[in-house]
């Protein structure tokens, strides 16, 4: 498996999944353009990828923003020539009971979530299409049976599973692949959240078959850079879950 020759973009890649997809996407020889709010985050994922021989490039970028994803994909293939690849993690989560999220938390997490996949999809299409691969982040929230607490967040992401139909079926044909994965890793927020609520943490941990979070790199980060590969060159319009099979069971 090799990405050698590919460029891509990835936002939310300071911390957490993103970064853990920005530096196996590294690994596997792809040049990274590495997207976040904070700039030494961003620096921080580049000094890695630097360390495994890799070339990435950190670009400030706010996905709430129009303006600013414009200005970071213009960036992109100005020092690059344009994304073959692009990886849509970055977003805000609302989280809570219908009565508990609050109108302008559900509106980031709309702005930062489908509207911004929405526009970074049409904004690297002209550069993804004859063999670029586009991976977009949602959640297996939307299974729940039980969807207190969860409503707000799994709208927003399901919204984004739908997008990720719709480019399959529509810019297949010009051969661009469009995927979406649901991912459970051990992100820095899970991580604080489990140390500071051990039982709670237990119990969760028990609902997963393979009894333990995923990392994100070894677990998230490699399948979306195989997922890219030409390994995966006819998956094209799926939701794959990536949680060791907690959907399947809670």
């Amino acid at each position: 498996m090799t990405l050698e020759g590919k460029v891509a973009l990835v936002t939310g890649a300071g911390q957490g999944v993103g970064q853990g997809i920005a530096l196996a996407l590294a690994s596997a020889g792809a040049t990274v353009a590495v997207t976040g709010r904070t700039l030494s985050k961003l620096e921080s994922t580049c000094e890695e990828i630097a360390k495994r021989g890799g070339e990435s490039l950190p670009l400030v970028c706010d996905v709430k923003d129009g303006e600013s994803l414009s200005a970071t994909v213009e960036t992109v293939v100005e020092q690059f020539g344009g994304p073959n690849i692009l990886v849509n993690n970055a977003q805000e989560v609302p989280l809570g009971t219908l009565h508990q999220v609050e109108d302008d938390a559900f509106t980031r997490g709309w702005e930062s979530g489908p509207l911004a996949t929405f526009r970074l999809m049409k904004l690297c299409y002209p550069h993804l299409k004859g063999d670029g691969c586009i991976v977009n982040l949602a959640s297996a929230a939307g299974k729940r049976w039980d969807m207190t607490g969860y409503g707000a967040y799994a709208a927003t992401k399901e919204a984004i599973r739908s997008l990720t139909r719709a480019a399959a079926c529509e810019w297949g044909p010009e051969g661009i692949r469009t995927n979406v994965i649901l991912p459970h890793a051990l992100s820095p927020g899970l991580k604080w959240w489990m140390e500071n609520n051990p039982e709670e943490a237990e119990a969760f941990v028990n609902t997963i078959p393979q009894r333990r979070v995923g990392d994100c790199e070894d677990d998230i980060g490699r399948f979306v850079a195989m997922l890219c590969s030409d390994a995966c060159a006819y998956v094209n319009g799926q939701s794959i879950g990536l949680d060791g099979g907690q959907a399947l069971v809670a």
